[in-house]
């Protein structure tokens, strides 16, 4: 899970440059964005065929899945936050790149099942995510409404998820489908919330930086779709 990073004020966000800058800001963005999601389809590809994800599979379930998933969400904030903070190129790669491998591993076990036990699952997944994600940054494109305000409600509602998830470890509950729908609701509005800083608060050089953010929430909201539909099987 990515959480909201406030731009500091000291830099100049793209909304006060030209328009030439913004649009190259934005080009650049998206297009490292779908590099991201190209660069976890390849590793997941890699891991299935060379034998790999069956070994990650088998690991990560032999502990308590909830813990695994924590610790990755902690994780992948830790580098998104880097890639936000990083004012080099190569810091900001060097964090887009640790999420994006972060992510591809937390996958493989889900990934897993789903292709065993449930055909056609992630297409599905895959396909209302894209749709979601289109959506959702298409209202932000049009609208070209400041989202900024809901920083501290994703702060706030990260942090209730990260409680839930440990509560759930610690007690020995479930987080049925109610939990999932939610996650999916969080994943939604830090996508308006992070298209919103692209167009108007990221400064021009951090267009690695904003693609990891975008990233890590078409990520979220991906994994959270695929619960629902491999709940329904």
């Amino acid at each position: 899970m990515s959480a909201p990073y406030e731009i500091p004020q000291t830099v100049v966000p793209v909304d006060q440059s030209s328009v030439e800058a913004r649009a190259r800001f934005i080009t650049r963005t998206y297009n490292h964005l779908m590099g991201s999601i190209v660069l976890f389809t390849l590793l997941e590809v890699w891991f299935f065929t060379t034998g790999m994800a069956e070994v990650i599979t088998q690991a990560m379930l032999g502990t308590s899945w909830l813990l695994v998933l924590g610790g990755f969400m902690i994780v992948t904030w830790l580098a998104t936050r880097a890639a936000q903070t990083a004012e080099s190129l190569a810091a900001q790669y060097a964090g887009l790149f640790f999420t994006v491998f972060a992510y591809a591993l937390l996958f493989v076990p889900m990934l897993f099942v789903a292709n065993s036990y449930a055909d056609g699952t992630i297409e599905s997944a895959a396909l209302v995510t894209m749709l979601g994600f289109g959506g959702l940054t298409a209202v932000a494109f049009t609208t070209r409404k400041d989202f900024s305000f809901m920083g501290s409600f994703l702060r706030y509602a990260g942090v209730m998820a990260i409680v839930a998830i440990v509560a759930a470890v610690i007690f020995g509950f479930e987080l049925g489908t109610w939990f999932s729908v939610a996650m999916v609701g969080f994943a939604g509005a830090a996508v308006l919330y992070d298209t919103s800083n692209v167009l108007h608060h990221h400064p021009e050089d951090r267009y690695v930086a904003a693609a990891c953010q975008l990233f890590a929430s078409v990520a979220l909201m991906f994994w959270y779709i695929l619960r629902i539909f491999m709940s329904r099987d």
